[in-house]
């Protein structure tokens, strides 16, 4: 909105200086610090609201705890997710491209997400029932956006040129055509969608799941996402530019480009929500920031055709949700065959399996960032090494 005010003023007066907006690095720039400005703004009144109305965490003790426990947590206000939310949203539409097809999508995508994720905490703390919002129910909201991104992103003509496509990690020039079967026949019958859809809805769904997952310790899903969500700056930004993404050889996407605004809202979002949730935090971002954040990192990686490069930029989050489903899978066929239930880990998720051991929350978390930090770097450099 700021970004068409001053889109006006300059058509109408040419002001000296008001050119640059049209530069997305420094609508990104502009961007970033609206998003900080915005937490350190709404955060100790979210926080207050939140503590007011007793919306605090519910944690589990005792035996069902298993060997961490986290009693010291009760009562810590949870849906912090709402700072970050707002912050990301307000920030993208005053300064992203609202003609961008690419701006609506990511928008809808994370509120969609985040509505299933404020319900769940509000199951949670309200009802007081710590079971929250049906899986099936999380998992419809999962898919249901999952079929929408992919339909959209296939059927669009905004989409056309690209549709079928994606780039391959570690191979310059070289691109997957998700339409490999339909191009085996006699002109070339589009069954792409029939891969592509099905492929989003996994990715949105299993991406969603490995941030929630991760959010367990203070500053822990925070700290990650900021990270990867620094990677998506620079990826965003080289797909949506004519000059870099033909030098890497990646596909150039025209529009692109808008979403390095939203991306650099959820990197500084992220972090400057780490000022109320590091260790010890006052605040959790709850389900409705680590399903939002999931389905966000998703959809932007989708929508710049680099979903095959989110196990290396995600690989916290997906070794995370590795953990749990070895554990759970693993402890299931032993008690099948043996009678007892057996673990690889002393808990699941990864963290909770290195809190057990006896290290400080801190330092898992600390940890973690410096791993997504390398895997982000390795990440940028695939791109260069084809």
């Amino acid at each position: 909105m700021l970004y068409f005010l001053l889109q006006w003023l300059e058509e109408m007066f040419s002001p000296p200086g008001f050119q640059v907006v049209e530069f997305i690095t420094v609508r990104a720039t502009l961007s970033a610090i609206t998003a900080f400005v915005i937490v350190m703004v709404i955060g100790p009144y979210v926080i207050r609201w939140l503590l007011r109305n007793q919306l605090g965490e519910e944690v589990r003790t005792g035996l069902d705890a298993g060997a961490v426990d986290h009693s010291h947590k009760r009562g810590t206000p949870t849906m912090g997710g709402l700072i970050i939310v707002s912050a990301i949203m307000i920030a993208t539409l005053l300064w992203g491209d609202l003609r961008e097809v690419y701006v609506w999508l990511i928008l809808i995508a994370t509120l969609w997400m985040a509505a299933f994720g404020f319900a769940d905490d509000y199951i949670k703390t309200i009802h007081k029932d710590k079971a929250g919002l049906a899986a099936r129910m999380k998992l419809t909201g999962q898919i249901g956006l999952g079929l929408l991104v992919g339909t959209i992103l296939y059927f669009h003509p905004h989409f056309e040129a690209t549709r079928s496509v994606t780039d391959l990690p570690f191979f310059q020039n070289w691109h997957l055509d998700y339409n490999f079967l339909g191009n085996a026949f006699p002109g070339g019958m589009d069954l792409g969608w029939l891969f592509f859809i099905p492929m989003t809805t996994f990715i949105v769904t299993a991406t969603s799941n490995a941030v929630n997952l991760t959010d367990g310790l203070d500053g822990l899903a925070a700290g990650v996402a900021a990270i990867i969500a620094m990677g998506l700056v620079v990826l965003t930004y080289i797909s949506g530019h004519a000059g870099f993404s033909s030098y890497l050889g990646v596909l150039h996407l025209p529009g692109a480009g808008e979403l390095t605004i939203f991306a650099a809202a959820m990197c500084v979002a992220c972090l400057g929500f780490l000022w109320f949730n590091g260790y010890p935090a006052t605040v959790f971002m709850g389900d409705t920031g680590s399903l939002s954040l999931g389905a966000a990192i998703a959809v932007v990686a989708l929508m710049t055709k680099k979903e095959l490069l989110l196990p290396l930029l995600c690989a916290v989050f997906f070794i995370e949700t590795l953990s749990v489903i070895l554990q759970t899978t693993y402890f299931r066929y032993t008690r099948r065959k043996t009678g007892t239930g057996r673990r690889i880990f002393r808990m699941a998720p990864l963290h909770h399996h290195y809190e057990a051991k006896g290290m400080h929350e801190v330092k898992i978390v600390t940890r973690f960032c410096l791993v997504t930090v390398i895997t982000m770097l390795a990440t940028l450099l695939s791109l260069r090494i084809r």
